[in-house]
């Protein structure tokens, strides 16, 4: 996986960026960089990538602001890099869109497993029967990771799919932020998880507030109700 995987790395600091490179290069990652949204975008208009690790404080456009704006069109990884330890603020990025963060200063080898974390999410490979699973006028295939309503395309990020497809296969059974957050690679931050569900609510229900399909399960976590 890692032969094949194109990196972009996003970061103004140009020592970070270089080291950044060559550690991940050095790594089997093939690795492209920018020093700022501007470049980034450049880059991404240029070529496909697998993922973005991404500076959150850059002058001009943030690592927040650009990872908001990708996600109107592009379901590209975002790993985020802060230096914003506070769990508040960590929130505010997942909530954004990104799939993962890592607070500044880090070791080189959680970057590694960050990464590796997010690259399973994204080809993770699934049960394919039943291939559809449907629920009102959705219908998502887990081997794809694809969500429709009503035949129209519903944009999801990598970790949204990750998590739609365990609760689908789960269908009906209540299954633990814990657990959830094992298996889709939030293993130290069950929180993560909440912040996921939420943004999914907003996709698949006519009232968040009020779910019907994707709902809580008080002292046990959440379940996804499907049709039978």
């Amino acid at each position: 996986m890692t032969e094949q995987a194109h990196i972009l790395v996003v970061d103004d600091d140009t020592r970070l960026r270089q080291l950044l490179r060559k550690y991940l290069s050095d790594n089997g990652y093939l690795v492209s960089t920018a020093g700022d949204a501007g470049e980034a975008r450049e880059q991404l208009a240029a070529m496909a990538f697998d993922l973005i690790v991404l500076d959150v404080m850059m002058p001009g456009e943030s690592g927040l602001e650009l990872t908001r704006a990708l996600r109107t069109d592009n379901a590209v990884p975002i790993l985020l890099l802060t230096a914003m330890g506070e769990t508040a603020d960590r929130i505010t990025g997942l909530e954004t869109g990104a799939d993962d963060y890592l607070v500044k200063p880090f070791e080189p080898r959680e970057l590694l497993l960050r990464i590796s974390s997010v690259l399973r999410r994204t080809t993770r490979e699934v049960p394919a029967e039943p291939p559809i699973c449907r629920f009102g006028r959705f219908s998502f295939n887990r081997a794809r990771g694809e969500l429709l309503a009503d035949g129209t395309l519903v944009h999801l990020t990598s970790a949204e799919a990750a998590l739609l497809a365990l609760l689908t296969e789960a269908s009906g059974e209540a299954l633990s932020r814990e657990d959830l957050a094992e298996k889709t690679g939030n293993g130290a931050n069950p929180r993560a998880i909440d912040v996921q569900v939420t943004r999914l609510r907003k996709k698949i229900e006519d009232d968040p507030r009020l779910p019907r399909y994707l709902q809580t399960v008080r002292g046990r976590g959440y379940v996804l109700w499907t049709d039978a």
